[in-house]
């Protein structure tokens, strides 16, 4: 089981998460971020990338940015998240470095994720006005339905170091992604947390 710690603002909660095994880091590029403290300037985020060890996805967490700050992104970070309203072709250039975010409702369809020729989908809980981060929790029926396509499923959406096992045990995604959930306050995380989210995370994973 991957483990992604996403809303990464500072070097002491980046380098916690790589200590704690964290897979893969997301720092969030998306202005609406500012009013829950998990903005960070793109110059800063490159700033951290360059002090990680190695071994580490770094991603890029974007809303309906242009191909060329995709690509600007793309020089110090190994992924880009799209998380609004992208069609394939704003990013298709890039689509091998592309995970695509979806809304996760009671009424969502896995079909409507084929034509996008993403690495990967993550699929997060669907909130009006909101393209992420709200800490709801995903549909995770619907996540399951869409995990046995063949492409890789990130389930994020509410994933806290209590309900984790459970998520993978019903969904049985690729990765799990949380940031809320392992938060001290806005913007700044619990490193404590962030140990029992992925001890917990590897720990579930089926063995069939």
């Amino acid at each position: 089981m991957k483990v992604k710690i996403c809303g990464i603002t500072n070097i002491g909660d980046a380098l916690a998460a790589c200590e704690a095994g964290a897979d893969a880091l997301g720092f969030v590029f998306a202005e609406e971020a500012r009013k829950r403290g998990r903005y960070i300037a793109p110059d800063q985020a490159a700033s951290i990338v360059a002090q990680l060890p190695p071994f580490v996805t770094v991603v890029a967490v974007c809303v309906n940015a242009p191909l060329d700050e995709l690509e600007q992104y793309l020089t110090f970070a190994h992924i880009v998240q799209l998380c609004g309203e992208e069609s394939p072709e704003t990013y298709r250039p890039v689509a091998e470095r592309v995970i695509k975010v979806f809304q996760a409702g009671a009424d969502f369809r896995p079909e409507v994720m084929a034509p996008h020729p993403a690495r990967a989908y993550l699929l997060d809980a669907q909130v009006r006005g909101a393209h992420g981060g709200t800490g709801a929790v995903c549909d995770w029926e619907a996540a399951r339905n869409a995990a046995t396509l063949g492409t890789p499923v990130i389930l994020a959406g509410g994933l806290t170091p209590e309900n984790v096992v459970e998520a993978v045990k019903t969904v049985r995604p690729y990765a799990v992604d949380t940031s809320g959930g392992v938060e001290a306050s806005p913007g700044k995380k619990d490193h404590e947390r962030i140990r029992q989210f992925i001890r917990n995370a590897k720990a579930a994973v089926p063995l069939s």
